[in-house]
C-alpha cells in the first residue's frame, strides 16, 4: 500500500538522504584521493559502493523475508545504468576538485529533474516552485565560485553526473508507482553491481585493509541514502522532493569544516544561505497548496 502524501515528512527523509550522499561522495574522494593507501580508479570506488550495498540490502533481505512483487526490469535497468553512471562520474570529479564544488556542480540534478519531470511525469511546476529553484541555483553557483579554472575534467564530470542523476530520479518516480521501497532498492543494487563490476575489472586492484573499509563506507552511506530518498519520493512529487537534495552542498561543506578543519567563508555562508532559503520556500509554498 503506499504511503500518504506528506510533504513535510519528505523533506525531511530527503534533507537525511542528502546527509548520507555527501558523506558517501566524501569517503569516495578519500580512497580516490590517495589518502588510505594506492589512489583507486573512481570504477572501482564505484563497484565497491555497490558491492557493499549489495551486502547490506540482501542481508536486511535474508532476515525480513519481504514480499516481492513482479518488477519492471526495463525501467530497473534505465535508473541503475544511470545512477551508476552519475555516481561514477561524481566520484571521478571528487578526486579532480574540492568536494564542495563537486557537490555544487553534480547537485544540479534537481534542476534537470524537475525539468524532466514536465514532460515524462506530466507534473506542473508553478512559478513558485521555479523561484525555489531558481534561488536554490543561484545558491549552488555562489557554492561554485564561478571562473576560468572551473572549467575542468572534474567540472566537467560533475555536470555530466547531474544530467545522469536529474533522469534517474524520474525512474525513481515511475517505479514508485508500482514497487514497494525495499524492492526498488534490492533490484536496483544487484543490477548496479553487475554493471559496475563489469565496468572495474580492467582497472581492479586489491585494496589494503583501510581503503576496505573506506568502500565500505561509500556504499553503506549511499544505501542509506537511497532508502531515505526513495520512501521520500513515494510521498511528494519529484519536482517537490528534487530541491532539496541541495541540502547536500550545505554537509559537504560540514565534513570539510569538521574533517580537514576548513572553516567556511562567506561565500559559502552565502550560498549555503541561498539554498536553504529555496527549499524553505518550496516547503512553504506546498503546505499553502495542499492547505487549499
Amino acid at each position: 500500500m503506499k504511503p500518504a502524501t506528506n510533504p513535510l515528512l519528505a523533506a525531511l527523509l530527503t534533507l537525511c538522504a542528502s546527509a548520507f550522499a555527501a558523506g558517501s561522495t566524501f569517503m569516495a574522494k578519500v580512497v580516490g584521493s590517495g589518502t588510505l593507501g594506492p589512489a583507486l580508479h573512481p570504477l572501482q570506488v564505484s563497484q565497491g559502493r555497490f558491492l557493499f550495498a549489495f551486502m547490506a540490502i540482501s542481508t536486511l533481505a535474508v532476515i525480513l523475508r519481504p514480499r516481492l512483487s513482479r518488477p519492471n526490469l526495463k525501467v530497473h535497468v534505465g535508473r541503475s545504468l544511470l545512477g551508476w553512471g552519475g555516481v561514477t562520474l561524481m566520484f571521478a570529479a571528487a578526486v579532480y576538485i574540492p568536494l564542495s564544488d563537486a557537490t555544487a556542480i553534480s547537485f544540479l540534478n534537481p534542476v534537470f529533474a524537475m525539468i524532466f519531470a514536465i514532460p515524462l511525469l506530466g507534473e506542473k511546476v508553478g512559478k513558485w516552485r521555479w523561484l525555489a529553484a531558481a534561488v536554490s541555483m543561484t545558491g549552488a553557483v555562489i557554492l561554485l565560485r564561478p571562473g576560468a579554472e572551473a572549467i575542468q575534467a572534474g567540472a566537467l564530470f560533475a555536470l555530466g553526473a547531474a544530467v545522469l542523476l536529474g533522469g534517474e530520479v524520474i525512474m525513481i518516480k515511475f517505479l514508485t508507482k508500482t514497487d514497494r521501497p525495499f524492492q526498488i532498492l534490492l533490484i536496483n543494487n544487484t543490477i548496479g553491481l553487475i554493471i559496475a563490476t563489469g565496468a572495474a575489472i580492467p582497472v581492479w586492484i586489491w585494496p589494503s585493509p583501510a581503503q576496505w573499509a573506506g568502500l565500505a563506507g561509500v556504499g553503506l552511506l549511499m544505501i542509506s541514502a537511497q532508502a531515505f530518498f526513495t520512501n521520500a519520493m513515494q510521498r511528494a512529487e519529484a519536482s517537490f522532493v528534487a530541491p532539496f537534495f541541495y541540502a547536500s552542498l550545505v554537509f559537504a561543506t560540514l565534513y570539510d569544516a569538521v574533517i580537514f578543519d576548513v572553516v567556511p567563508d562567506l561565500v559559502s555562508f552565502l550560498g549555503a544561505f541561498a539554498v536553504l532559503s529555496g527549499a524553505g520556500l518550496l516547503a512553504w509554498r506546498e503546505t499553502v497548496r495542499k492547505g487549499r
